[in-house]
């Protein structure tokens, strides 16, 4: 594990992110990781889809897992949503959230960026899963790392 990833946020920022995810998990049923590394060796969006299966992400039980792809040294990210996400809203329903983070991402503020895009993220998800009661967190709110 490279350096560059551990040096990318302090354990702070990482304890800000990880609340932040829990908070935006109050809104919704769906379920928010965040995965950073250093390069996708490729495409982002297809190294997005190969972590989502490695995270087991795709195991929920309403299909409606979201990854935070970020590629440090690509300066990238993507917003991966899982299949009962895709099917239930717009094809523009991300570009917001995007907007939002690109707009801190540009400055350096890659914590902010994170936590703003997770947190509007659930605000975005609540309108088509509504958290419930009997909801249980599927999938850890820890930061990945590659």
């Amino acid at each position: 594990m490279s350096n560059k990833v551990e040096e990318f946020l302090t354990a702070d920022e990482e304890q800000d992110i990880v609340e932040a995810i829990r908070v935006a998990e109050l809104n919704t049923s769906g379920e928010i990781r965040v995965h950073i590394e250093k390069t996708s060796k490729g495409d982002a969006t297809n190294r997005a889809l190969d972590l989502f299966h490695t995270l087991k992400m795709d195991n929920t039980k309403l299909q409606n897992a979201v990854l935070i792809y970020l590629a440090i040294d690509d300066k990238t990210f993507v917003i991966y949503g899982d299949k009962g996400i895709n099917e239930a809203v717009g094809n523009n329903f991300w570009d917001s959230t995007k907007n939002v983070m690109q707009s801190h991402f540009k400055h350096g503020n890659f914590k902010q960026g994170l936590v703003e895009g997770i947190l509007k993220s659930g605000e975005q998800l609540k309108k088509y899963f509504p958290y419930s009661e009997s909801d249980s967190n599927e999938l850890t709110n820890d930061i990945s790392k590659g």
